[in-house]
C-alpha cells in the first residue's frame, strides 16, 4: 500500500481526504477522537472530520489482512445518522428512493439510493424500517449537507400536504457509530451483548446493550465480511470500544484499510464510482430498483431508469484486475488493443488479499463481459488488464440457513 504508509500520496478518496495542517479549520472531532490519539491513530481530515487513516502499530495492508482473518473496529461516526418519525414516513421515503420499504418487515434494513429526476444517484445509504412509523438512516459524510437539504426539502413538501413526517439529524457530537468487521466480530461482540446474534442476520437491526450500554446494532458493513455497525450515545462510545478491545482478536483500523477492503468487496465509493450523473443501471446496481417500484414507476427518474432497464445503456461499471505493475488510480484511461479509449478507472488499489491490483471503472457496454482484455494507462504506460467479476473477494455476510 505505497500511498498510505506515509500518506504522502492520497489516492482512492483524494477528493475527500486531506493532510492535517496547523491551519485546518471547520473540521469536527468524533466522540472517539481521544481514543484514536491514545492508540496512535494517524489523524487526517476526511470530509471535514478528524479520523485515523491508520494506527502506528500496523501498516494499512496488515490491518486489511487482520480484518479478513480476525476482526477490526472502524470509527464511522462521520456518517450522517438520521431518525424519521410519523405515520407517513414510509410513503415519504419511497418518494425519494426506489426501495420497497412497504414490503420490508420491521427491523429489516436495505441498501438504497437517493435519486434525482434524471435518475442520477444523489447518495447511497442504508435505511432501517424500525417500524411502520419510524426509520433509521445512515448516509455518507461527503454528502452530509446535500442529504440533509434533500430530506428537509422533500419532507417539507409532504408536510404541506398534511402528511405526518418528522426528520431528525444527529450531529456527530450527538451519536457515535462504529463498524465491527471480520470473521471473529460476532463472536467477540456476543460476549458483550444481551441478545443472541444468531438471530441478527445480514441487513437486520435492533436495539440492545453492548457492554451495558443501550445501542442500535445493525448487521451490515463496508468490507464484505460479516459484522455490525453499532450506534452509541457519544459519552459511552469509549466504553463500548474499549470493552471490544479487551479481546486480542480485535484491533482498531483506519480509513486506509476501510477503502481497500471495500474495493475488494466491489462496493462503491460516492464521488468516485457513483455520482449524480450516473444511474443505478449504469452503476450495475439495477437490483436496487425493487420490483414493485418498477411496476408503479413512481420514484425519481423512473422514466429514465426504466427505459435503460428495457433498452440498455452505453456504459457500465465493471471490475478490473491488473496482475503486474503499478495500481491504476481514479481517472486512468482504459483502452482496447486497437488503442481506442473504451472507459476509465474510478477506484483502484493494490489488493492485499489477492496480490496484484484491483480496480473498478466504467467501460463501453460492448466491453463489459468478464474476461475482456484491455489496457489501462498508468504513468504513461499501457498495462494489460482484464474485466473481472465482482466482488473480487467472496462476501461473507451472515445469512441464517
Amino acid at each position: 500500500m505505497q500511498g498510505f504508509r506515509t500518506f504522502s500520496k492520497p489516492h482512492l478518496f483524494a477528493t475527500q481526504v486531506r493532510r492535517l495542517s496547523d491551519k485546518a479549520h471547520n473540521v469536527k472531532k468524533t466522540p472517539l477522537y481521544n481514543l484514536h490519539e491514545k492508540y496512535g491513530g494517524k489523524i487526517v481530515d476526511f470530509s471535514g472530520f478528524l479520523l485515523p487513516v491508520q494506527y502506528t502499530d500496523m501498516s494499512v495492508s496488515a490491518s486489511h489482512l487482520f480484518t479478513r482473518s480476525s476482526a477490526s473496529i472502524f470509527d464511522v461516526s462521520h456518517m450522517l445518522q438520521t431518525n424519521v418519525y410519523g405515520k407517513d414516513c414510509v410513503s415519504w421515503f419511497e418518494s425519494i428512493c426506489p426501495v420497497d420499504l412497504k414490503g420490508m418487515v420491521d427491523g429489516s434494513s436495505s441498501l438504497t439510493v437517493f435519486l434525482n429526476d434524471k435518475g442520477g444517484i444523489i447518495d447511497d445509504l442504508i435505511v432501517t424500517k424500525v417500524k411502520g412509523d419510524q426509520l433509521y438512516i445512515v448516509s455518507n459524510a461527503g454528502r452530509l449537507e446535500v442529504d440533509k437539504q434533500h430530506m428537509r426539502d422533500t419532507s417539507e413538501i409532504f408536510r404541506k400536504s398534511n402528511k405526518d413526517v418528522t426528520v431528525e439529524f444527529y450531529d456527530v457530537s450527538e451519536r457515535a457509530l462504529i463498524a465491527v468487521q471480520g470473521p471473529k466480530a460476532a463472536g467477540i461482540l456476543q460476549k458483550l451483548t444481551n441478545f443472541s446474534l444468531d438471530d441478527l442476520t445480514f441487513m437486520t437491526s435492533r436495539t440492545g446493550t453492548v457492554a451495558g450500554v443501550e445501542c442500535r446494532i445493525t448487521r451490515c458493513g463496508y468490507t464484505g465480511e460479516d459484522g455490525v455497525e453499532i450506534s452509541i450515545p457519544p459519552e459511552k462510545a469509549d466504553i463500548v470500544t474499549e470493552a471490544l478491545l479487551q479481546s486480542s482478536e480485535i484491533k482498531l483500523a483506519g480509513l486506509g484499510a476501510r477503502d481497500s477492503l471495500r474495493l475488494e468487496a466491489g462496493l462503491c465509493l460516492y464521488g468516485n464510482d457513483i455520482t449524480d450523473k450516473i444511474t443505478p443501471v449504469e452503476a450495475n446496481l439495477t437490483w436496487l430498483i425493487a420490483k414493485r417500484r418498477r411496476n408503479e414507476a413512481n420514484f425519481p427518474g423512473a422514466d429514465v431508469i426504466l427505459k435503460q432497464i428495457k433498452d440498455g445503456v452505453s456504459k457500465r461499471r465493471v471490475g478490473i484486475r491488473i496482475e503486474a505493475g503499478a495500481p491504476a488510480r481514479k481517472g486512468a484511461v482504459l483502452k482496447n488493443f486497437n488503442g481506442d479509449v473504451v472507459g476509465n478507472v474510478t477506484s483502484g488499489c493494490p489488493s492485499p488479499s489477492l496480490g496484484g491490483n484491483v480496480a473498478m471503472g466504467y467501460v463501453l457496454e460492448q466491453n463489459k463481459k468478464v474476461g475482456t482484455e484491455l489496457q489501462v494507462n498508468v504513468r504513461n504506460n499501457n498495462i494489460a488488464c482484464v474485466v473481472s467479476k465482482m466482488p473480487f473477494v467472496p462476501s461473507k455476510y451472515y445469512i441464517k440457513k
